[in-house]
């Protein structure tokens, strides 16, 4: 009878495979070379995770958990506005050190689209994920919260996202994301 993989040497390679895939992204990962890097063996990967796909669901799960506690730690600094906790929430992910979660994010959204069956979960959690996180933080400064205006939002964080990752254009992403502000804190007829 086999033993269990033990958890916590499961959680750390866990955490250094998510490392590995935030800085180098899944397009060609191969089991061999993440092993490597990692300082295990393809075997061990395996035991711990059953197969590569499952080890890639749980890399994605875990960069959702981090990139959800760190957007969560960074807006819980006393904003007083709707347009400080939105341009919080563009300060924190337009930061160069939060490209790779962005470029991972990005990678995998797409990939969703030609390959809903093995990124389905994954494509579903991004949109519910940045969904409820976004309303979450909005209801203090909206009543009630309203699902629409956090949608719209996070289509406009990830357009300005998308552009800035592609293009370095920080300075016109921004200008992007102030007039988007405005337009959002301007008096509605």
């Amino acid at each position: 009878m086999a033993r269990p993989p033990d958890p916590a040497r499961r959680a750390r390679t866990l955490a250094a495979a998510t490392d590995y895939v935030m800085d180098h992204g899944l397009a060609g990962l191969s089991l061999r070379p993440l092993a490597a890097a990692l300082g295990t063996s393809t075997r061990m990967l395996l035991y711990d995770f059953g197969s590569k796909e499952e080890l890639v669901m749980a890399v994605l799960a875990e960069a959702r958990r981090r990139e959800s506690a760190l957007l969560a730690e960074y807006t819980a600094s006393g904003t007083v506005s709707r347009a400080d906790v939105i341009r919080a929430i563009w300060q924190w992910s337009s930061a160069p050190q939060q490209a790779r979660f962005m470029r991972l994010f990005f990678e995998v959204y797409v990939h969703a689209l030609y390959d809903r069956a093995y990124y389905a979960n994954q494509a579903q959690a991004m949109v519910t994920d940045w969904l409820s996180q976004l309303t979450a933080i909005l209801v203090p400064h909206t009543a009630p919260a309203d699902p629409a205006e956090a949608t719209l939002l996070i289509a406009v964080l990830r357009g300005l996202l998308l552009d800035q990752l592609n293009t370095g254009d920080t300075q016109r992403t921004t200008q992007a994301m102030e007039e988007f502000l405005n337009l959002l804190e301007a008096p509605r007829p």
